[in-house]
């Protein structure tokens, strides 16, 4: 008996379709995968970003064959792909010109699902993989950046793995056993190059198929935030989808071709983007002796490293107050002791915070500021979906969360400087209060009823 997606077929194709699911998978992921008929711009990013990650795999594979994961070789391995191999340059540059359109395309991608709703039920695993795609990602980029052996890449590496020394208790023995040595040393780029080029990629290709498989299992969303299997023929087509192939698959084309223009443009024009992609000092040989003037990490990073520098002995206190305010205000909303247990935690952090340096605290600002990200499914609490059904000042405060996210990436490339410090500070307690302040925000105002059917106009 033939099940669902299944097809008849004899040849070549019928004989591996009797031994591999082929043909249904083709059928269920891709020709008989229905979706949402009023995709917009916003839905290009999903594929390049896989395009992208192809272009990584891919370059990095030819990049290795011809790198020296050692500390005496590996600059000079970098340079001899430049210079000496056959369109070494041209693979080189689409690497590093790669990572940073992956997260171009990443950030645009998280913020569409941002602005339509696309965590919210039955999709919060689907956005759950994707943050941890985010933060594979990001591990990644972190693993990657020293193998170039660079001034910065090695100053770089240097003062991030001495971050994690700020633990209490375990910190020191931990950066220790992350560097394999007492400084950045061959021992550490030996292990962060098989972390970049084996066990990274194996765990990243795994969480692009469960975001793939658990998207396709509830289907995509859309503009309208609509669930288009609410409605359906009698064949249990919905009324309001097309199959990704043909039509979306000529749809995401176009963005290919359009993302491909601006990526060679980049790569044959402007490959260090004004040392924003590349920085200068990573065309200087790694030297233990010297320090750069100004140690910053790539612009992908610098939102996070913002808040991390903002983190000093005096926001620490603010730090401190706000969460006495956030505890007083729990136990106020307490009606019984079974809910006291925010109060209590808030003590408890309170004393923690207290008896310990605030470059711990910075780096815990850090880590919650990518860590908030997973918890959004459960923090909105908006009757609506999307964007376009919302108050006028849900979108204000999207504007806002958005403004001060652009203004942290900036400072985080600029020389530290008290004023610098402070709008740093004021920008990291509003990304957090904007999180945190969810579930009161997300459901006041008056709300505009969304459609029984998706809003669609043919181009």
């Amino acid at each position: 008996m033939a099940t669902e997606h299944e097809v008849e077929t004899t040849g070549l194709l019928g004989w591996i379709d009797r031994r591999f699911p082929l043909t249904s998978t083709w059928k269920k992921h891709v020709s008989e995968y229905y979706a949402p008929k009023n995709f917009n711009f916003w839905y290009f990013f999903g594929s390049l970003a896989l395009l992208v990650l192809v272009n990584q795999i891919v370059t990095g594979i030819f990049l290795t064959m011809n790198y020296k994961p050692d500390a005496t070789l590996a600059f000079a391995s970098v340079e001899y792909i430049m210079r000496d191999v056959p369109w070494g340059w041209l693979i080189r540059y689409m690497h590093s010109t790669g990572a940073s359109m992956f997260f171009v395309v990443v950030y645009l991608h998280m913020f569409r699902g941002l602005l339509y709703g696309s965590y919210r039920k039955p999709r919060e695993l689907v956005w759950v993989f994707g943050c941890a795609i985010f933060l594979c990602l990001m591990a990644e980029a972190f693993f990657g950046y020293l193998l170039p052996w660079g001034q910065m890449s090695f100053w770089g590496a240097q003062v991030i793995v001495n971050l994690f020394s700020a633990i209490p208790f375990i910190g020191p023995d931990l950066s220790l056993w992350i560097r394999g040595d007492y400084v950045v040393s061959d021992v550490t780029l030996n292990r962060f190059f098989a972390f970049h080029v084996i066990a990274i990629p194996l765990v990243l290709i795994g969480l692009v198929v469960a975001h793939l498989v658990a998207l396709h299992e509830v289907g995509s969303n859309n503009p309208d935030g609509i669930e288009i299997k609410a409605k359906k023929d009698a064949k249990g087509i919905p009324l309001d989808g097309i199959p990704f192939h043909p039509y979306y698959s000529v749809h995401d084309f176009l963005g290919v071709c359009v993302f491909l223009m601006i990526f060679a443009a980049i790569i044959f024009l402007a490959p260090e983007m004004g040392g924003y992609f590349l920085e200068a000092n990573n065309f200087i040989p790694a030297n233990p002796l010297q320090t750069p003037p100004e140690i910053a990490p790539v612009w992908y990073f610098t939102a996070f490293y913002a808040m991390l520098r903002a983190t000093t002995d005096p926001f620490k206190i603010v730090l401190m107050i706000v969460i006495a305010l956030l505890g007083v205000l729990a136990l106020m909303r307490a009606r019984g002791k079974w809910r006291l247990g925010l109060p209590v935690l808030a003590v408890l952090v309170i004393l923690a915070m207290y008896f310990t340096q605030s470059k711990f605290w910075g780096v815990v600002v850090m880590g919650g500021a990518v860590v908030s990200l997973f918890f959004l499914p459960w923090l909105d609490r908006s009757p609506v979906k999307s964007i376009r059904y919302r108050p006028v000042f849900h979108k204000v405060f999207y504007g806002i969360f958005v403004l001060i996210f652009l203004t942290l990436g900036f400072l985080g490339t600029r020389p530290v400087s008290p004023a610098a410090t402070l709008i740093a500070q004021i920008c990291a307690i509003i990304y957090f209060a904007f999180f945190l302040g969810m579930p009161f925000w997300t459901r006041l105002g008056k709300f505009k009823q969304p459609p029984e059917r998706v809003q669609f106009k043919p181009h």
